[in-house]
């Protein structure tokens, strides 16, 4: 087994969005039709361009206020999906399209203190979370994060 699991935003935190159309900064939800491949943060798939609605929201994947507290806008599909479930391994679709996901790995503290980074390029990303987890004993967990958009992707626990 792995020493990381990947996770995605769950259902009940999707259906929450949908139902209140509001979130969690009291901004409303607005749908759009999917300009980019994204991807959905529950279902850690690509969008299919200019056919998937995706709802567009405000999200921080932190609980603690401090000056790392990042938030930024990200997708989730308009209708219900399938929460990713092969959490031992690295959403394949995103891992093999380098071009559309370009990713970074931020490493955080117990408290939520940014103390990594390290940008994935042509490396494994499976290979290289597993070295970060090996080596970086202070890294609590990682997010990964499109290195472009600098958006969140999911965010990634030791096990």
């Amino acid at each position: 087994m792995k020493n990381f699991k990947i996770v995605p935003l769950s259902k009940e935190f999707a259906r929450q969005i949908r139902e209140t159309k509001s979130d969690n900064f009291g901004n409303q939800v607005y749908e759009q039709l999917a300009t980019g491949k994204g991807p959905c943060r529950v279902s850690l798939k690509p969008f299919n361009v200019n056919q998937d609605i995706r709802l567009v929201f405000a999200y921080s994947p932190f609980s603690e206020r401090n000056a790392f507290n990042q938030s930024g806008p990200i997708f989730i599909h308009k209708n219900e999906v399938e929460q990713y479930s092969d959490i031992y391994n690295f959403p394949a679709e995103i891992k093999a399209d380098k071009e559309n996901f370009p990713l970074s790995l931020i490493g955080y503290s117990k408290e939520q203190k940014m103390i990594f980074t390290k940008l994935v390029g042509n490396d494994d990303i499976d290979l290289l979370i597993a070295e970060i987890f090996e080596t970086k004993c202070d890294v609590e967990y990682l997010h990964a994060r499109n290195s472009e958009a600098c958006c969140f992707i999911c965010k990634i626990e030791r096990v």
